[in-house]
Protein backbone atom coordinates (compact mmCIF):
# COMPACT_ATOMS: atom_id res chain seq x y z
CA UNK A 1 0.00 0.00 0.00
CA UNK A 2 1.29 3.45 -0.94
CA UNK A 3 0.40 6.40 1.24
CA UNK A 4 0.98 9.89 -0.04
CA UNK A 5 1.69 12.62 2.50
CA UNK A 6 3.09 16.11 2.48
CA UNK A 7 6.66 16.87 3.51
CA UNK A 8 5.43 18.60 6.66
CA UNK A 9 3.29 15.63 7.71
CA UNK A 10 6.19 13.27 7.00
CA UNK A 11 8.60 15.38 9.06
CA UNK A 12 6.12 15.57 11.94
CA UNK A 13 5.64 11.79 11.89
CA UNK A 14 9.39 11.22 11.94
CA UNK A 15 9.82 13.67 14.79
CA UNK A 16 7.03 11.98 16.75
CA UNK A 17 8.66 8.58 16.20
CA UNK A 18 12.06 9.76 17.44
CA UNK A 19 10.43 11.53 20.37
CA UNK A 20 8.66 8.29 21.35
CA UNK A 21 11.91 6.32 21.10
CA UNK A 22 13.70 8.89 23.23
CA UNK A 23 10.93 8.81 25.84
CA UNK A 24 10.94 4.99 25.93
CA UNK A 25 14.71 4.94 26.44
CA UNK A 26 14.39 7.43 29.27
CA UNK A 27 11.69 5.33 30.94
CA UNK A 28 13.80 2.17 30.59
CA UNK A 29 16.87 3.92 31.97
CA UNK A 30 14.87 5.13 34.97
CA UNK A 31 13.49 1.63 35.57
CA UNK A 32 16.97 0.06 35.43
CA UNK A 33 18.09 2.31 38.25
CA UNK A 34 15.64 0.44 40.53
CA UNK A 35 15.34 -3.04 38.99
CA UNK A 36 17.13 -5.45 39.26
CA UNK A 37 16.86 -4.72 42.95
CA UNK A 38 19.78 -3.35 44.92
CA UNK A 39 21.78 -6.25 46.36
CA UNK A 40 22.59 -6.71 50.04
CA UNK A 41 19.28 -5.06 50.89
CA UNK A 42 15.77 -6.20 51.80
CA UNK A 43 12.85 -5.04 49.68
CA UNK A 44 9.08 -5.44 50.10
CA UNK A 45 6.28 -6.02 47.63
CA UNK A 46 2.51 -6.13 48.04
CA UNK A 47 -0.55 -6.36 45.82
CA UNK A 48 -2.09 -8.99 43.56
CA UNK A 49 1.03 -9.08 41.38
CA UNK A 50 3.50 -9.49 44.25
CA UNK A 51 4.34 -13.12 43.49
CA UNK A 52 4.88 -12.27 39.82
CA UNK A 53 7.27 -9.50 40.89
CA UNK A 54 9.26 -11.95 43.02
CA UNK A 55 9.44 -14.58 40.28
CA UNK A 56 10.64 -12.00 37.74
CA UNK A 57 13.33 -10.96 40.20
CA UNK A 58 14.44 -14.60 40.29
CA UNK A 59 14.75 -14.67 36.53
CA UNK A 60 16.93 -11.59 36.10
CA UNK A 61 20.05 -13.74 36.53
CA UNK A 62 21.02 -17.34 37.22
CA UNK A 63 20.20 -16.98 40.89
CA UNK A 64 20.15 -19.45 43.74
CA UNK A 65 16.88 -18.78 45.52
CA UNK A 66 15.53 -19.64 48.96
CA UNK A 67 11.73 -19.30 49.09
CA UNK A 68 10.10 -19.35 52.53
CA UNK A 69 6.45 -19.53 53.49
CA UNK A 70 4.28 -20.88 56.29
CA UNK A 71 2.88 -24.38 55.87
CA UNK A 72 -0.71 -23.37 56.64
CA UNK A 73 -1.03 -20.87 53.80
CA UNK A 74 -3.66 -21.87 51.26
CA UNK A 75 -1.65 -20.72 48.26
CA UNK A 76 1.45 -22.87 47.91
CA UNK A 77 4.24 -22.46 45.38
CA UNK A 78 4.72 -25.04 42.63
CA UNK A 79 8.40 -24.92 41.55
CA UNK A 80 7.45 -26.15 38.08
CA UNK A 81 5.50 -22.94 37.62
CA UNK A 82 8.75 -20.98 37.76
CA UNK A 83 10.25 -22.71 34.72
CA UNK A 84 9.58 -19.67 32.50
CA UNK A 85 11.61 -17.52 34.88
CA UNK A 86 14.34 -19.72 36.31
CA UNK A 87 15.53 -23.30 36.59
CA UNK A 88 13.61 -25.06 39.39
CA UNK A 89 16.87 -26.78 40.38
CA UNK A 90 18.12 -23.42 41.66
CA UNK A 91 15.17 -23.12 44.04
CA UNK A 92 15.01 -24.30 47.64
CA UNK A 93 11.44 -24.16 48.97
CA UNK A 94 11.02 -24.23 52.75
CA UNK A 95 7.81 -24.29 54.78
CA UNK A 96 7.81 -23.15 58.40
CA UNK A 97 5.21 -23.31 61.15
CA UNK A 98 4.68 -19.66 62.06
CA UNK A 99 5.63 -16.02 61.49
CA UNK A 100 8.47 -16.01 64.01
CA UNK A 101 10.05 -19.05 62.38
CA UNK A 102 9.67 -17.34 59.00
CA UNK A 103 11.59 -14.28 60.19
CA UNK A 104 14.28 -16.39 61.84
CA UNK A 105 14.84 -18.51 58.72
CA UNK A 106 14.82 -15.42 56.52
CA UNK A 107 17.49 -13.82 58.68
CA UNK A 108 19.61 -16.98 58.65
CA UNK A 109 19.28 -17.34 54.88
CA UNK A 110 20.30 -13.74 54.25
CA UNK A 111 23.24 -13.84 56.63
CA UNK A 112 24.59 -17.16 55.34
CA UNK A 113 25.37 -15.86 51.85
CA UNK A 114 24.62 -19.36 50.55
CA UNK A 115 21.92 -18.05 48.19
CA UNK A 116 21.62 -14.95 46.04
CA UNK A 117 17.99 -14.20 46.82
CA UNK A 118 15.75 -14.93 49.80
CA UNK A 119 12.01 -14.57 49.23
CA UNK A 120 9.66 -14.75 52.21
CA UNK A 121 5.88 -14.70 52.16
CA UNK A 122 4.89 -12.83 55.32
CA UNK A 123 1.36 -12.89 56.70
CA UNK A 124 1.81 -10.39 59.54
CA UNK A 125 3.09 -6.86 59.93
CA UNK A 126 6.83 -6.44 60.39
CA UNK A 127 7.99 -4.16 63.17
CA UNK A 128 10.99 -1.87 62.88
CA UNK A 129 13.25 -4.16 64.91
CA UNK A 130 12.57 -7.16 62.68
CA UNK A 131 13.11 -5.04 59.58
CA UNK A 132 16.45 -3.77 60.84
CA UNK A 133 17.63 -7.27 61.73
CA UNK A 134 16.85 -8.46 58.21
CA UNK A 135 18.64 -5.49 56.64
CA UNK A 136 21.72 -6.16 58.75
CA UNK A 137 21.66 -9.85 57.80
CA UNK A 138 21.43 -8.97 54.09
CA UNK A 139 24.40 -6.61 54.38
CA UNK A 140 26.47 -9.23 56.19
CA UNK A 141 25.65 -12.05 53.79
CA UNK A 142 25.60 -10.07 50.55
CA UNK A 143 22.21 -11.54 49.63
CA UNK A 144 19.07 -9.77 48.47
CA UNK A 145 15.78 -10.19 50.30
CA UNK A 146 12.22 -9.84 49.04
CA UNK A 147 9.35 -9.89 51.52
CA UNK A 148 5.91 -10.50 50.02
CA UNK A 149 3.68 -8.69 52.49
CA UNK A 150 0.00 -7.85 53.00
CA UNK A 151 -0.77 -4.26 52.10
CA UNK A 152 0.09 -1.92 54.95
CA UNK A 153 2.20 -4.53 56.74
CA UNK A 154 5.69 -3.33 55.82
CA UNK A 155 8.61 -2.15 57.92
CA UNK A 156 10.12 1.33 57.82
CA UNK A 157 13.53 -0.34 57.57
CA UNK A 158 12.90 -1.67 54.06
CA UNK A 159 15.05 -0.36 51.22
CA UNK A 160 12.19 -0.18 48.72
CA UNK A 161 8.53 -1.13 48.74
CA UNK A 162 6.57 -1.96 45.60
CA UNK A 163 2.88 -2.30 44.84
CA UNK A 164 2.27 -4.63 41.91
CA UNK A 165 -0.93 -5.59 40.13
CA UNK A 166 -1.85 -7.25 36.82
CA UNK A 167 -3.53 -5.19 34.11
CA UNK A 168 -6.34 -6.99 32.31
CA UNK A 169 -8.37 -4.14 30.86
CA UNK A 170 -6.59 -2.31 28.07
CA UNK A 171 -3.79 -4.88 27.82
CA UNK A 172 -2.62 -3.99 24.31
CA UNK A 173 0.65 -5.89 24.06
CA UNK A 174 0.76 -8.01 20.93
CA UNK A 175 1.26 -11.40 22.63
CA UNK A 176 -2.07 -12.17 24.31
CA UNK A 177 -0.42 -14.90 26.38
CA UNK A 178 1.46 -12.24 28.33
CA UNK A 179 -0.01 -10.34 31.26
CA UNK A 180 0.86 -6.69 31.57
CA UNK A 181 1.80 -5.66 35.09
CA UNK A 182 1.69 -2.27 36.80
CA UNK A 183 4.59 -1.82 39.18
CA UNK A 184 4.60 1.17 41.51
CA UNK A 185 7.58 2.07 43.66
CA UNK A 186 5.81 3.42 46.74
CA UNK A 187 8.75 3.66 49.17
CA UNK A 188 12.39 4.32 48.41
CA UNK A 189 15.04 5.14 50.99
CA UNK A 190 17.47 6.81 48.63
CA UNK A 191 15.55 8.16 45.66
CA UNK A 192 12.34 9.10 43.96
CA UNK A 193 9.09 7.19 43.47
CA UNK A 194 7.68 6.14 40.12
CA UNK A 195 5.63 3.53 38.27
CA UNK A 196 5.93 1.39 35.15
CA UNK A 197 3.98 -1.01 32.98
CA UNK A 198 6.00 -4.17 32.43
CA UNK A 199 5.83 -7.77 31.27
CA UNK A 200 8.16 -10.76 31.31
CA UNK A 201 9.87 -11.73 28.05
CA UNK A 202 10.72 -15.42 28.50
CA UNK A 203 12.88 -15.55 25.35
CA UNK A 204 14.98 -12.54 26.31
CA UNK A 205 14.76 -13.61 29.95
CA UNK A 206 14.16 -10.11 31.24
CA UNK A 207 11.53 -7.58 32.24
CA UNK A 208 10.31 -5.35 29.41
CA UNK A 209 9.01 -1.85 30.12
CA UNK A 210 6.27 -0.63 27.79
CA UNK A 211 4.90 2.81 27.03
CA UNK A 212 1.83 4.19 28.76
CA UNK A 213 -0.51 2.89 26.05
CA UNK A 214 0.91 -0.61 26.48
CA UNK A 215 2.63 -0.76 23.10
Amino acid sequence: MYVRMSKRVYENNVLDMFSLLRDNRAVMAEFKSFFPLQVSRVHEVCGAGATAFATMACGQADMRVLWLQTSWQIEQLNPAGLAAFMSPKNLVLVEVENHNDLLACTEDGLRSGAVDLVISVATQKLDLTAGRRLQLAAEQGGSTGILIIPEGAGSNATQTRWHCSPIFKGNHISDKNLTLQHWQLIKNKIGTLSGWKVYWDAKAHRVIVVSEDGQ
